[in-house]
Formats: structure tokens, C-alpha cells, sequence
């Protein structure tokens, strides 16, 4: 359902002359502002095509109607986002929620949005109904190797979808583990796994990438078989030089040092990407920016810095995507405000003065790299991050656009108030 162009920009034009104040105060102490409006233009956030629909908790689940009832209907909603804010250009799909029916199609529809396919998500935790074997007890961890083999075929089966759509990587995350002491054998588990992974591996395409994705508890509640950054290290390194390191900011015990892990992954060489999401007590897989905003920054600036040190490309040579449940919001709004959020993010961590960083760093003056850091955080960089959506052909103010035009309503009334996203 894409909008008139003409609907964006007669919005825009009526927000042009304060958008211009504002945008004008703020580049005015930005040295290198070209440099960040083309950075910002760059940067794509992927969104997970099981992100579309309402979520759910173990309790209910209320659908917000409207959701979208097919592949196509997801990747016509991204395409939606990314008309709106140009910062969507890419969707990510999990299998076998999502696998297409018609290839040549799906990817004729992905193309007239914009769209590229990002990484590609197997599905281990899930009993699907016609497998033979029950992942209750883990997958790729199992004791009993068929069910170990069920789990590797399903990996491969969904690298051979991605390639079919172009997509370059293949992100694994488990909830293999245990609930009780004395249930699983944590030797074995990891052995198991390490095996199971690297026939996945065999199978990856040259130029693709695996993402092992890390968590510290659930659905086990005693141990993860991938439970931390290092585990995940242990088996990339394993693994190979086409294996890395998923970092969900959600996937953490309370108080973790998230920006800290971020820089040894990088140092590594070993950061593959990231799922996006805010949390404030566990997994809450919250709007992005909504309850710790600094702590965005802070990843940011430590992203920022790796990538510099190492001469990497910002925009291509990490995956960044979204990874929330939108339990009492609008899905599409929800998502709009999240990737707002991490280009907000972005944004100031590359107004951060590194040198004068660097120097208070050599000097020992902690006040003045706590100053240098939150002066850039307390500064308004919307207008930046507007203007850079404006250049790309966006909205200036994405969401008030949406709701203007009740875009949810005009989805209601095509798709229903009952309807539920596919695979949720």
C-alpha cells in the first residue's frame, strides 16, 4: 500500500520553513555535517518480517488488526516504513514462517519497493507439524543425533532459501539449554552443538556469513547452550572466519556492559551484527531508545569508533535490524520510532570529537570525556537525521504522516480487524 509521493511531500512542505530553523541551528556546530547526512542516508536497519504483527506474552495476544496475512502483505508493509523514513530499505525473513511460494515473484514485488532480503533466521525452537522429531529438549544440542540432523537439515534447507533471494548470511539463534541442575551434560551440549554447526557451516556459500546468536536465559532458565558473548566467541572462532557474533541488546543479564562487549567484538574481528530492541528487566524486546537511551549512545559510540580504527564501511559491513514485539503497539509505528531511534544514535556518535576524546583519555581527565561524551548526547539531533530522511525522498516527520493519513486504518479496511500475521 505505497503512499502518493506527492502526499509526502505536501506534508514536508508544510513543515519546511521550521524544519529549516531548526535544521540550520543544529548544523551550524556540526563540523562535518555533509559527511553525516550522507552517513545517515546510508545506514538501513533491517526489520524481521515476524515483527509486522501484534506479539504476545505467554498470557494473550491482541491483535491491532490489519496485520498482514501473507509474505507479500509483510514485505508490502516494509516497503510502507521505508517510503516513509528510507532507512528500511531491507527485510528479513524467518523460515518457515516465511518461506516463498514464488521466488521470481517475491523478489519482482522486493525490487518495487526498494527492498534487498537481509539475513535469513532458521527456527529451532519450534515444533513444526510435519517434522518427525520434537526439539523439546533441544536442537542442535539434542542427545539424540537425529533429531541433531532434523535441526542442521532445517539450517541448510534455509540457506538455500536465502540464496534463491539473494541474501548473504544466516543468523542461528537457540534455545537449546536446560532448566534443571543435572539435566543436560554442558560438555557434551556445547560438543554437540559445535558439530552441528559446522556441517551447517560446510554448507555455507562462500561469500555468506553465519551469525551466532547468544542469550542468557529463556526459554531455559538454568543454563544456555549459547548463553554469552563468549560462548558465541568460542564457537565463531571454531567455526571459522565466515562466523560471528549476533549481539541482541536484549539478550543480556540486568546491567551488562553492552558497550564494552561491543568493542572486544569488534576488536576481534568478530562482530557480525545486531537485533535492536530495549529492555529494562530482561528480553522485554522493547521499542529501541524507549528505556535507556544512553545506553544506545554509548553502543553507538563504541560501534563508531571500531569501525573507524578497522577503515570498515558503516552501512554494509554489519547487520543491523530490529528484533521487537510489539505486545500494545501499533507494529508499524512502533518500528518507525525504533529505527528514529537508532539513527538519533547514530547520529550523535559521530559528532562525537574523537581526538578530544583520545586526549582527556591520555590525560586521565575523566571529567571531560564524561563532558565531551554528554554534550553530544544532550544535543538535538532530529532535525540532522530529518534532513537526511528529507534528502532521500522521506517524510520529514514519518510518523505524524502516518497517522495523518490513517495508513492503519486503510490496512484495517483492506486485511480486516481480526487478522493475524503469518507464523506468529
Amino acid at each position: 500500500m505505497p503512499v502518493e509521493k506527492y502526499r509526502i511531500e505536501e506534508l514536508n512542505h508544510e513543515q519546511s520553513q521550521e524544519h529549516k530553523r531548526q535544521f540550520d541551528y543544529v548544523a551550524a556546530s556540526v563540523r562535518n555535517v555533509e559527511d553525516v547526512l550522507q552517513k545517515l542516508q546510508d545506514f538501513q536497519v533491517a526489520i524481521p518480517s515476524w515483527a509486522l504483527g501484534t506479539g504476545g506474552t505467554r498470557f494473550g495476544r491482541f491483535s491491532g488488526g490489519g496485520e498482514p496475512r501473507s509474505l507479500e502483505e509483510k514485505i508490502e508493509d516494509v516497503g510502507l516504513l521505508h517510503q516513509l523514513n528510507q532507512s528500511s530499505g531491507a527485510i528479513s525473513l524467518h523460515i518457515p514462517w516465511d518461506i516463498p511460494t514464488n521466488v521470481a515473484s517475491i523478489k519482482a514485488l522486493a525490487a518495487q519497493h526498494g527492498l534487498r532480503f537481509d539475513a535469513v533466521n532458521s527456527n529451532t525452537f519450534q515444533d513444526q507439524p510435519d517434522q518427525q522429531h520434537s526439539y523439546k529438549f533441544g536442537s542442535l544440542q539434542h542427545a539424540d543425533k537425529a533429531v541433531r540432523k532434523q535441526a542442521i537439515e532445517h539450517n541448510i534447507e534455509v540457506i538455500k532459501h536465502g540464496v534463491e533471494l539473494g541474501s548473504d548470511s544466516l543468523t542461528v539463534w537457540l534455545a537449546d539449554g536446560s532448566s534443571f541442575p543435572g539435566q543436560l551434560n554442558f560438555r557434551k551440549a556445547f560438543q554437540n552443538t559445535l558439530e552441528s554447526l559446522q556441517e551447517i557451516y560446510a554448507a555455507l556459500p562462500e561469500d555468506w556469513k553465519v551469525y551466532v546468536e547468544y542469550k542468557a536465559f529463556e526459554p531455559n532458565f538454568y543454563s544456555m547452550t549459547v548463553g554469552d558473548w563468549g560462548q558465541s566467541l568460542l564457537f565463531a572462532n571454531k567455526l571459522g572466519p565466515k562466523a560471528y557474533t549476533l549481539v541482541d541488546l536484549g539478550h543480556h543479564l540486568p546491567n551488562a556492559n553492552i558497550e564494552q562487549i561491543v568493542s572486544l567484538l569488534l576488536m576481534e574481528g568478530k562482530l557480525g551484527g545486531f537485533h535492536f530492541n530495549d529492555s529494562k528487566y530482561g528480553d522485554d524486546d522493547l521499542t529501541v531508545g524507549s528505556i535507556n537511551p544512553y545506553q544506545l549512545f554509548l553502543i553507538f559510540v563504541e560501534l563508531v569508533e571500531g569501525m573507524n580504527a578497522k577503515g570498515m564501511n558503516h552501512a554494509t559491513d554489519l547487520g543491523w535490524m530490529i528484533d521487537a514485539s510489539h505486545n500494545i503497539k501499533d507494529p508499524l509505528e512502533d518500528l518507525l520510532q525504533s529505527v528514529e531511534a537508532i539513527q538519533i544514535a547514530y547520529a550523535q556518535a559521530l559528532l562525537v570529537d574523537a581526538a578530544a576524546l583520545d586526549a582527556a583519555r591520555q590525560s586521565n581527565d575523566v571529567t571531560q570525556a564524561q563532558e565531551i561524551l554528554q554534550n553530544v548526547y544532550r544535543l538535538d539531533v532530529r532535525p540532522l537525521v530529518a534532513e537526511a530522511r528529507l534528502r532521500a525522498g522521506g517524510a520529514l516527520q514519518p510518523l505524524k504522516l502516518f497517522r495523518q493519513l490513517k495508513l492503519r486504518e486503510q490496512l484495517i479496511s483492506q486485511r480486516g480487524l481480526k487478522t493475524v500475521a503469518t507464523g506468529l
